[in-house]
């Protein structure tokens, strides 16, 4: 078990190993969002951890294992105009060597870029036996 002092000890920032996490960490979230615009749920699943979490106001959804995103989630997303997704800014908020905390935020557009909406999440990506993906999104 971790010692739980050590467990929440604050890391050195400013490393070239945290430069790197955040660039690694950046191109797995882009990863997702580029298998987002091509409805591809298995590959947004390949850039996530599991067990997943995702927490929108006081609730919360763990998905143990890949192949929980609904079956007409695109469908739905797509009837309401939408065909792409667009990072406006993401920024690093917390980092270190293996986990990075993002404030990201995205438009959701419809086919002649009109934006349909916009959203302010922060996501946490972390880098787990040499493999980053993405941990936890609040939505």
């Amino acid at each position: 078990m971790t010692d739980f002092a050590s467990f929440v000890a604050p890391a050195a920032s400013g490393s070239a190993a945290e430069t790197d996490a955040i660039s690694e960490a950046s191109a797995c979230l882009d990863r997702f969002t580029e298998h987002f615009n091509a409805r591809d749920t298995a590959g947004m699943d390949g850039e996530l951890h599991f067990p997943h979490v995702m927490l929108s106001g006081a609730d919360r959804l763990e998905w143990q294992a890949p192949g929980n995103h609904p079956a007409d989630f695109f469908e739905k997303l797509m009837a309401s105009g939408w065909r792409r997704t667009r990072y406006r800014s993401k920024e690093a908020v917390l980092a270190n060597a293996d986990k990075v905390h993002f404030v990201l935020t995205y438009t959701r557009e419809d086919a002649a870029g009109t934006v349909l909406s916009t959203h302010r999440n922060l996501w946490i990506a972390a880098r787990v036996d040499g493999r980053w993906g993405i941990s936890l999104r609040s939505y």
